[in-house]
């Protein structure tokens, strides 16, 4: 593995226009700005995707913007998530969905489909097209040779509208594959390489770009497995190349006749650079708590292991599952262990059924659940306290599982299978068999069917959205005041998640179209007396560390602490996605110019910033005064004009109910 542990090496000189993968998707989609890194960009969408715990707020935005019809070449509505029906909201939300579908002119797939983005891929990737997802793992999609970016709920709601998608111009990350992944290995362990080696930042403001001819050992659904988990990197974007392993992959589904080949240029270069020998990697594991803590499996072998679970977006191919069918063939799951198989799409099911792989599976042990995320999101599959679960998902936060002192670690199939069978955890290689091969079908199983596309246009303008109670509406949100005078509240560390800030999972979840109800949920995994204080303080501040926001692209993570008053984060560092919600719902998103000044802030201190509409106008720093203490303290905002007239209205919401939009100026650096 070259480069050992450090971070990604300087770009090397490349030849003058030739053009990387990445900067060729954004310059065909480019509407506003220029490739500059560190600068705002606007970039025209092709697709979309939202999932039932996002939707229901984008299918709002869009009735407030007073939209007819998408303007997409694709936007699908996929029911993923929320798949417990455990009372009634559930399915009042599906119905609530299903009707904006059939209104705006969306694709929908109902609950059972499968996850949206392998489905998504299966169904909609064209290589060379640009997709906006209200999901953080919307970026999977860039295995297909997409510019796959997660967002917001609103920035996806204006995209479905035609307007441009805005980003800060990332750097391209090319990281040179050579080699091919020994017998044992597999996708997970390429990009638990990438978490070893550069941890949970590493990928912040970059797009990573993989290329190099160890490409031609990984196939598309390989591709998809490293493109998905690009999030836990903090990457804006995975991008592959559109080469023969993803015509494989769509001739296998169909549909050969979308592929484009999509290459670097000859010579291309990038603005950061790292290579891996796929031969010589091993199998590795992410200990409990962030998928940044990863270790050689060998290192933590014989921990005893209660639960095991295979699926999900981040391994969701048919490889990934009936490799863990080959390997439990004939043999019989640990007495002590779960074995739960979560396929990730109805297709996959399908695969697995007439291949006999289910069978095998089933002879061994294990559980085939629905398809769909499950406790990938905290939907079920809760483990029991202290016990060890192995889990083939892409996030394993602390509480994320629906267990408060959970234990969840990161592995790839084999990796499962292996502590399935032994009721530890074992490095794969150990087992006394072979390593298992597995030959999908040429072609996959047919379950498009399924997915209901839109409505002839005509026929939509007449159908009515079927609002059940449960479904709320959107907040009113004031604008930015003159002064900001904000007790802090809350402060918190680094790395703090979405998850943290707004619980997920089976107890929230069916609240998440009503926002006075979900906000009942904010914060309460990291203090569960801040709701008491931030009702009775009104308008207040958050105090973060570095990192603040990362993991899941949940709206409702700033919808809802805004809700009881929060109007100013003021942190060492955001996640890309949290930050640009905090901005579209009218929170002040400020970074410590000296992050030292981060020890002199305490909760309870108050903290003031004059005139900050006028500063924000102006463009230039900001000065927070610490009126408890007497302090003063530097602050950057990193915003454009364009966020900063969405903060100054208090968000995208009273833009949308009144000019609907920022001015035009305000879009433009």
């Amino acid at each position: 593995m070259a480069r050992g542990t450090g971070g990604p090496g300087t770009k090397g000189p490349g030849t003058a226009g030739a053009l990387n993968v990445a900067r060729k998707l954004i310059a065909s989609h480019l509407v506003d700005g220029e490739m500059t890194p560190g600068r705002e960009i606007g970039l025209r969408i092709d697709q979309t995707l939202t999932q039932d715990a996002t939707g229901t707020m984008v299918m709002l935005e869009l009735e407030a913007l007073g939209l007819d019809r998408v303007r997409t070449d694709v936007s699908v509505q996929y029911v993923d998530h929320n798949l417990l029906q455990t009372d009634e909201r559930n399915m009042a939300d599906h119905i609530f969905l299903r009707s904006a579908c059939r209104r705006y002119g969306l694709w929908y797939s109902r609950p059972g489909n499968g996850v949206s983005h392998p489905t998504h891929m299966q169904r909609f990737g064209v290589p060379g097209a640009t997709l906006a997802g209200s999901d953080s793992h919307t970026c999977a999609a860039g295995a297909l040779g997409m510019l796959a970016i997660g967002a917001g709920g609103l920035e996806t709601a204006m995209a479905m509208a035609g307007e441009p998608l805005h980003v800060t111009m990332p750097e391209v990350w090319g990281v040179r594959l050579t080699g091919a992944p020994p017998p044992w290995v597999s996708a997970k362990d390429v990009i638990l390489e990438m978490l070893r080696r550069h941890g949970v930042r590493g990928g912040v403001n970059r797009i990573i770009e993989y290329h190099g001819p160890g490409l031609a050992s990984l196939t598309a659904m390989d591709r998809h497995v490293i493109a998905n988990m690009g999030a836990e990197l903090g990457a804006t974007a995975t991008v592959f190349p559109a080469d023969g392993r993803v015509r494989e992959f769509l001739r296998a589904e169909g549909r050969e006749g979308d592929f484009r080949e999509l290459l670097a240029d000859p010579g291309a270069s990038y603005e950061a650079e790292d290579e891996i020998d796929l031969s010589a990697l091993e199998p590795l594991i992410a200990r409990p708590g962030s998928p940044g803590d990863v270790v050689p499996v060998r290192d933590v072998a014989g921990e005893e292991v209660h639960q095991v679970v295979v699926g999900s977006s981040a391994n969701p191919g048919l490889r990934d599952l009936a490799s863990v069918a080959a390997i439990v063939r004939g043999e019989r799951v640990h007495p002590r262990v779960s074995l739960d198989i979560n396929p990730a799409t109805r297709q996959a099911l399908l695969d697995l059924t007439r291949t006999g792989a289910a069978t095998d599976l089933v002879q061994a042990g294990a559980r085939i659940h629905q398809t769909g995320c499950l406790g990938c999101i905290g939907m079920g599959q809760a483990p029991a306290v202290g016990r060890n679960s192995l889990r083939t998902f892409p996030r394993n936060f602390f509480g994320r599982s629906g267990t408060e002192d959970d234990r969840v670690w990161l592995c790839s199939p084999e990796t499962a299978a292996a502590a399935a069978l032994t009721g530890v955890i074992t490095d794969p290689r150990d087992l006394p068999m072979d390593p298992p091969v597995v030959r999908p079908p040429a072609l996959a199983a047919r379950a498009a069917d399924l997915l209901e596309p839109p409505l002839p246009e005509w026929e939509a303008r007449h159908v009515e959205l079927e609002k059940a109670p449960s479904i709320g509406a959107l907040p009113e949100l004031d604008p930015l005041p003159d002064d900001l005078d904000v007790p802090v509240v809350l402060k918190v560390g680094d790395d703090v998640s979405t998850d943290e800030i707004l619980q997920a999972g089976a107890r929230a979840l069916p609240f998440r179209s009503d926002i006075a109800r979900l906000a009942d949920f904010a914060f309460v995994r990291i203090d569960d007396e801040y709701l008491e204080r931030a009702r009775a303080a009104g308008p207040h501040a958050v105090v973060g560390g570095r990192n603040y926001g990362q993991g899941s692209s949940r709206e409702h993570a700033a919808i809802a602490p805004r809700h009881l008053g929060l109007r100013l984060v003021l942190a060492c560092g955001y996640a890309r996605i949290h930050r640009q919600n905090l901005v579209n719902f009218g929170i002040l998103p400020l970074e410590f110019a000296d992050e030292a000044d981060y020890d002199r802030v305490e909760q309870g201190d108050t903290l003031q910033i004059p005139d900050v509409r006028e500063v924000l106008a102006s463009g230039g720093d900001v000065e927070v005064r610490n009126v408890t203490k007497g302090e003063t303290y530097a602050a950057r905002h990193r915003l454009s004009p364009r966020q900063r007239e969405l903060v100054a209205a208090g968000g995208q919401i009273p833009l949308l109910r009144g000019d609907r939009r920022p001015a035009p100026h305000a879009s433009r650096q």
